[in-house]
């Protein structure tokens, strides 16, 4: 009985572990997307910083990747920079391998 609760224990630790390093990598892809999507519509320095924060924010609305590709795809219309939503979600998909990469290398 023992084992079977121990192997419990270790495998809602695995899930915890897992969901937890997720979390990090697309609060980490984020970031980084945001300060893409910064350079993008001409922000640097503090003002990039701040943007990236609220694409990591935008990120809390909603399950899922559309919310965070409305707020840069708002932002980019507004400020007439030409991305489709289609090359945004790549560079949303490079910067998540990226994310990741530094996560495990941290």
């Amino acid at each position: 009985m023992s084992s079977m609760r121990d192997r419990q224990e270790g495998f809602e630790k695995k899930f915890a572990m897992d969901e937890d390093t997720k979390f990090r990598a697309m609060a980490r892809r984020n970031k980084l997307l945001g300060l893409w999507a910064a350079e993008k519509l001409g922000k640097s320095g503090e003002d990039a910083d701040a943007y990236a924060k609220e694409v990591v924010r935008a990120d809390f609305e909603e399950a899922g990747d559309d919310d965070v590709l409305r707020k840069i795809r708002a932002d980019f219309d507004a400020a007439g920079v030409a991305q489709t939503d289609v090359q945004i979600r790549g560079v949303m998909n490079d910067l998540l391998a990226t994310a990741v990469e530094q996560i495990k290398n941290s």
